[in-house]
């Protein structure tokens, strides 16, 4: 099993380095690159490693020019700091990420889920290019616009405790237990809001993960979460959709 570290950060590629030897001993990491035109160079002069690990931010730019320039076939996981853009587009993908400082913890859950992609044969491995254009996609706003009668208030994403749709009504309820009626579809506020932070229950709920107190098993094997607020109706994940919404809790 061999790895590629693209890290210009000597002390950071060092420490991957040694999580990744207490974690998977056996793995060999044949080069560590710190620039995008060295790790052009070295993917055209050798044969392609199993699982690269790539810094985002180099010195020289966004590791992304490498594999616009380079075919490279390999899963990658990317590392950074903060990007959400990143964020969204591996989460979309399937392809993991880090965010530094990397925890042992986390370099585990990524290892184990590139082995799952691995042995299930996936091959919904992601292109670089869409990658590329996902990158360019806005990211989640951090106030929704309320409009009432003439007035036009922002509320901040981050007091939603979830939104909810009931007769016709979209609102969002938030920390404070304040109701607001907003003007976007269910679906529309979906793909607005950061998947990392908000979930889609069911027809009626996304939820956010601040607001899950508890969730208790349900006729069926479906399961009924309990939120630190009250809501006028069941907030319930369907079968098809537990393993996904625990996945999503854990993480």
């Amino acid at each position: 099993m061999n790895v590629v570290v693209i890290e210009d950060e000597l002390l950071a590629a060092k420490e991957l380095c040694n999580l990744l030897a207490s974690l998977r001993p056996n793995w060999t990491v044949v080069a560590t690159l710190q620039s995008i035109d060295e790790t052009v160079v070295w993917l055209a002069q050798h044969p392609a490693p199993d699982l690269i690990f790539s810094d985002i931010q180099l010195a020289d730019g966004l590791s992304f020019q490498v594999f616009s320039t380079v075919d490279v076939t390999c899963p990658v996981i990317f590392c950074t700091a903060f990007d959400q853009y990143a964020i969204r587009a591996f989460e979309a993908n399937g392809i993991d990420y880090l965010l530094k400082p990397i925890e042992l913890n986390r370099l585990a859950l990524a290892i184990k889920k590139y082995e799952n992609l691995i042995a299930s044969n996936t091959p919904a491995l992601p292109t670089f290019q869409r990658l590329l254009e996902q990158l360019s996609r806005p990211a989640s706003p951090t106030s929704l616009l309320v409009y009432h009668r003439d007035s036009i208030t922002p509320l901040s994403v981050s007091g939603i405790l979830f939104v909810h749709y009931e007769e016709g009504v979209v609102s969002a309820t938030t920390v404070t237990g304040q109701r607001y009626v907003l003007s976007q579809t269910l679906d529309e506020l979906e793909k607005l809001l950061s998947p990392h932070l908000f979930f889609r229950a069911n027809r009626q709920f996304i939820i956010h993960r601040q607001s899950v107190q508890k969730g208790e098993r349900y006729f069926g094997r479906k399961l009924i979460v309990k939120l630190t607020i009250p809501t006028t109706e069941p907030v319930i994940i369907s079968k098809a959709k537990v393993s996904e919404f625990l996945n999503w809790l854990q993480q």
